[in-house]
């Protein structure tokens, strides 16, 4: 096991001080000289409890209001050298800016995310990723230059063309989200290519909650024969999260993330337990978000991991959004449980779930690419293992849609 950084070993007085010196540090600024903070900090703050949250929606409305970019801003314009943008799955996108400090700070965030993960400068990576607004893996790639890994884009390259590329380029780690690997391998299959057969030993995943799906991980490690690791960031964020050897869950990075759990019911924060993950960044100061919730479900754990961090885990990765989670007859459902069920079938391809509205009750149906009698057996483990019937409808290989980045296959119709 690699040597642990000193922060991760930090004790919860450690954690808590070095934490709050460096926000407190930074504050004074942002009351002079970012409008958007300006109204929002008050003077007396002496602890973090005493500093109000930050919502999406808040700085959505705020572009909105003060277009392209907003009033969340520290500095003048001509500071900033990146703009990145949300992926809009939940709602309008939204515009993010980097100063060239900070887009040092987000190369830096990798450092630990690629270390917990075995990744060396002796390493080849490839990044199944269009390189689009989104920021997605543009931030891998910077931290891979800077750890000094040999960084090869998959830009512009349909899916065969990347199977082939990964091929030939001897490539050793894969950075995609989960869906796009498990397509990787399909498309490796029908071109007759075992991408299991090449040189990939490790991949990271994000975007999604797959990598943290036991069922999920293990099937990309079958098919591409490496050893998956899940990473959590956000573009108004920053890359925040890794999995480690453990691979039970997925640790902040606590020396520049302020972690918290708000109780979804009473908007109580706390430092674990269950509940939307709050976090601050501390090394984004040109467009900062401080205690900002992040709309994911988590469960966060204390204590020290058998990988030796006493980082804060998020116990089973992200469960899946907020608003994701549905109630079914009594029962509440997150679309990742089902994923956990439909993943353990290697006869399931792609699949889509929906919540309708059934004669004023809600009804989960589920839509599978597998033979009719695969779609029975998973109705039956969906039953008995979450309580709850749901009705899965078989088609051919092929019928649903693919994905390169999220994957959207949860939707919530009337019938």
């Amino acid at each position: 096991m690699a040597e642990l950084d000193t922060f991760e070993t930090w004790t919860d007085r450690e954690r808590r001080r070095a934490q709050w010196e460096r926000l407190a540090a930074r504050l004074p600024e942002l009351r002079r000289t970012n409008p958007f903070y300006r109204a929002r900090l008050s003077e007396r703050a002496s602890s973090l409890g005493d500093l109000p949250f930050t919502t999406k929606t808040e700085l959505s409305e705020d572009q909105a209001a003060r277009p392209p970019f907003g009033t969340n801003l520290t500095y003048p314009l001509e500071r900033y050298v990146r703009l990145h943008q949300t992926s809009g799955t939940t709602g309008r996108p939204l515009r993010v800016l980097d100063t060239a400090e900070s887009w040092e700070w987000w190369r830096e965030c990798w450092q630990p995310i690629y270390r917990a993960a075995g990744v060396t400068a002796r390493d080849r990576i490839f990044f199944a990723f269009s390189f689009g607004p989104f920021v997605g893996f543009w931030s891998a790639f910077a931290g891979a230059e800077r750890l000094g890994a040999m960084c090869l884009t998959g830009g512009a390259m349909t899916t065969t063309e990347r199977v082939a590329a990964i091929v030939a380029t001897e490539a050793t780690v894969l950075m995609c989200t989960p869906t796009y690997a498990l397509r990787l391998g399909e498309a490796a299959r029908d071109e007759g290519i075992d991408l299991s057969r090449s040189a990939l030993r490790l991949s990271i995943h994000a975007g999604e909650p797959g990598a943290s799906i036991p069922a999920t991980r293990e099937r990309i490690e079958k098919d591409l024969g490496v050893e998956a690791f899940d990473h959590t960031g956000a573009t108004e964020v920053g890359a925040h999260g890794f999995s480690c050897s453990a691979r039970d869950g997925v640790h902040i990075n606590e020396s520049e993330f302020i972690a918290e759990v708000v109780d979804t019911t009473t908007g109580e924060a706390r430092e674990e337990g269950d509940g939307e993950l709050l976090l601050t960044n501390l090394g984004r100061w040109g467009m900062p978000v401080i205690r900002y919730r992040t709309g994911d479900r988590v469960t966060a754990v204390r204590g020290t991991c058998s990988c030796g961090r006493t980082l804060v885990k998020l116990a089973g990765g992200i469960a899946g959004r907020v608003d994701d989670m549905v109630t079914v007859r009594g029962v509440n459902v997150f679309p990742s449980a089902i994923e956990a069920i439909l993943r353990r079938f290697d006869e399931v391809g792609e699949y889509r779930i929906a919540l309708a509205r059934v004669r004023e009750m809600d009804e989960l149906r589920c839509t599978v690419e597998a033979p009719a009698d695969v779609a029975e057996r998973v109705a039956g483990a969906i039953h008995r293992e979450l309580g709850i019937r749901c009705v899965v409808e078989a088609v051919a290989h092929g019928t649903l849609p693919r994905f390169e980045m999220k994957a959207k296959r949860f939707n919530k119709t009337n019938v």
